[in-house]
């Protein structure tokens, strides 16, 4: 068995193609396991948790760390990850002379002025100063990135508020935005659902609930999992509701988060009654009923059936071939 682990300082990808970057190189032959991730302390512990020694690297370096049968396979896997990292997607219309792409939020949003939402991917301490330039150029922001300080988040959203601009995050993974996935979003079919979420993963179960009942997903409108803390006061949380309420094509809405502050669930079931849209209100946690009682009451509202979701009880059925992946993770 060999191992490698790889530091590069101050190189930075995230996180989405660094995962694509992993799972090509898993995909060699005779490699065990692969982690392409920046050293935040979470991956660091997801590091760990995977068997590898501890990196002398911070938040800003990149690490790949490969173990394989021999060497040989652990150096095809360190290199299946840089050509992943290296392979560019030109962009639409580009010709055999490519432009220089934009170099700011601003330049980007001055070039594609039909964009209306800008997703920003940066290491944390710096998505504020992306995500309030897309705000100044007057578009909706998708954080993705995550380590943003929550007093950055609170200013953030107010701001997007004042400019009547909905900001989704930060740490929002999943978003869908006219049956467009944006992020980590289940492949759904259009429909007449909008959701508010506050919990990513919750938002992904939901979608698949509603799917597997042939009930469609317009928008899920993530908002990022401390939304509904007493610290940001749901501020984009009734943003959203606002928006999909709006919509003439949603018919039903519905909340799904982490357990908010008492406060702030207060002043979103306030505002979920008082819109024209019907609201159905889902939080996650400890006493709270599951979400698979959620869907079925959207589809109540819709008129529509909903049957008892597929489960493989106390025991997975027999079935031909190996099981390739189960994944769960946030709230969920």
């Amino acid at each position: 068995m060999s191992e490698a682990v790889r530091v590069d300082r101050g190189r930075y990808h995230d996180s989405v193609t660094l995962m694509r970057a992993g799972a090509a190189a898993s995909a060699e032959p005779g490699v065990e396991a692969v982690v392409a991730a920046m050293a935040t302390p979470l991956n660091r512990d997801l590091l760990a948790g995977a068997g590898f020694p501890p990196p002398d690297a911070g938040p800003d370096d990149l690490v790949i760390a490969v173990r394989a049968a021999d060497d040989a396979a652990a150096e095809a896997a360190v290199a299946a990850v840089e050509r992943a990292l290296a392979r560019r997607q030109p962009p639409p219309g580009a010709g055999a002379a490519s432009r220089v792409p934009p170099h700011t939020v601003e330049a980007a949003a001055a070039e594609r002025p039909d964009a209306p939402v800008v997703l920003v991917s940066v290491p944390g301490p710096h998505a504020y100063v992306e995500a309030a330039a897309a705000l100044r150029a007057g578009r909706h922001v998708m954080v993705f990135s995550d380590g943003v300080d929550v007093a950055a988040e609170v200013a953030l959203k107010r701001e997007g508020a004042a400019r009547g601009r909905l900001v989704m995050g930060p740490d929002c993974g999943t978003v869908i935005l006219g049956g467009v996935g944006l992020g980590f979003a289940n492949v759904v079919v259009p429909g007449p659902v909008g959701l508010v979420a506050a919990s990513g993963t919750g938002a992904q179960q939901v979608c698949g609930l509603l799917d597997g009942a042939g009930i469609g997903v317009r928008h899920v409108l993530g908002v990022g999992g401390r939304d509904l803390s007493a610290a940001v006061g749901g501020l984009s949380a009734l943003a959203a509701l606002a928006v999909l309420d709006a919509d003439p094509e949603v018919e039903v809405v519905a909340v799904v988060s982490k357990p908010p502050a008492p406060e702030v669930a207060a002043a979103v079931a306030a505002a979920a009654e008082a819109c024209a849209t019907p609201v159905v209100l889902a939080p996650v946690g400890p006493g709270c009923p599951p979400l698979v009682d959620a869907a079925a009451a959207i589809a109540r509202t819709l008129g529509r059936p909903f049957p008892e979701p597929a489960t493989w009880g106390d025991e997975p059925p027999a079935r031909p071939g190996p099981l390739l992946g189960l994944f769960s993770g946030g709230t969920n």
